[in-house]
């Protein structure tokens, strides 16, 4: 791990700490979240993606703090074994970080705070509980699809954002169960599994965009509600209106994304094939820990462009090519603060 010359000890084990370069991925989960409710990224999606944000970074500080003894074991040189950032203030920073995203989500609206909670349950249930168990995946992969609904609860629809988040839960439990070897090693059949898990989900986004109910991605794009019945004519003169033919049970679906959208899905799909393949597939060749480790932060990274993908079959490329953009950024920190 590369460290900074210019960045002083203190801000470096807190870099460490919170290991900054994840932080890239965050973001992309609300914004994924509110392209397939077929909304606008607006200010309650910001509020939600500073919620997040929060509720990550919590998990991270947790994380090693309730790892302190392992870690001095089998990486003293982590910010807490080594003694550069005491137990109690990363304790500390963890209550106030849960604290903070939870208001953050209080402000966004009552169904983004009400899947904070549990997102927040679920980050602490697994740092205190669960990550060493057969169910330590699996929670792990519950928290980050939480974490896209509460992009979609920002816009005050969950629903159609499900399938999203289930595809996105699906990567997370991959890499978590990579993850499960990573100072051991020794495992070549969970790189694999992860490989095609990621094929399958790859070729799943790219080959099935999302579908919103007819009017509901016009009159998002737009950030207006869905289309309402006209107003009954009332008052003095007012001719009576013939009843309306019923409603029909479900509305017809809205043709597929422009071949350009579908395009870009494509691509970013495949980018993000690209970024976890060759890793996990030398990590099943070779199940070593240096390469374990690689390839766990390989499918860290490619979390972005899946999320940008996700966005992108929602019909929003503009949004989704602005997901891609924080790759980049994640690369140029992680040659300075491990990402794992």
């Amino acid at each position: 791990m590369n460290r900074p010359a210019d960045a002083g000890p203190g801000l470096l084990a807190w870099a460490e700490l919170l290991r900054l370069p994840a932080l890239f991925t965050v973001p992309g989960d609300a914004l994924a979240g509110a392209a397939a409710a077929g909304a606008r990224p607006g200010h309650r999606t910001l509020l939600a993606i500073g919620s997040s944000l929060c509720l990550y970074e919590a998990g991270m500080v947790l994380n090693d703090w309730a790892d302190r003894t392992e870690d001095a074991a089998e990486r003293p040189h982590r910010p807490l074994p080594s003694g550069r950032v005491h137990p109690a203030t990363a304790l500390t920073a963890a209550c106030a970080l849960t604290g903070a995203g939870l208001a953050l989500a209080a402000r966004a609206g009552r169904p983004a705070l009400g899947v904070a909670v549990p997102l927040a349950a679920t980050v602490w249930a697994y740092d205190l509980a669960l990550k060493h168990t057969p169910a330590g995946p699996v929670a792990m992969a519950g928290a980050r699809a939480l974490d896209l609904l509460l992009g979609a609860a920002g816009t005050g629809r969950v629903r159609p954002a499900l399938s999203s988040a289930a595809l996105l839960g699906t990567h997370t439990l991959a890499v978590t169960s990579v993850s499960r070897r990573e100072t051991t090693g020794g495992s070549a059949l969970a790189p694999l599994a992860a490989l095609v898990t990621t094929a399958a989900l790859a070729a799943s986004v790219a080959r099935r965009p999302l579908r919103l109910p007819a009017g509901r991605r016009e009159a998002a794009s737009r950030g207006l509600p869905g289309p309402t019945r006209p107003a009954r004519p009332t008052g003095p003169g007012a001719s009576p209106r013939p009843p309306s033919p019923p409603a029909p049970r479900t509305a017809p679906p809205t043709p597929a994304p422009s071949p350009t959208a579908a395009r870009i899905a494509t691509s970013l799909a495949a980018a993000y094939a690209a970024t976890a393949a060759r890793p996990y597939l030398h990590a099943a060749l070779n199940p070593s820990p240096p390469l374990t480790q690689r390839a766990v932060g390989a499918g860290i990274r490619a979390t972005i462009p899946l999320q940008a993908a996700l966005a992108a079959r929602s019909g929003a490329s503009a949004l989704g090519l602005l997901v891609a953009g924080l790759a980049p950024l994640g690369r140029r920190f992680a040659r300075k603060v491990s990402i794992t």
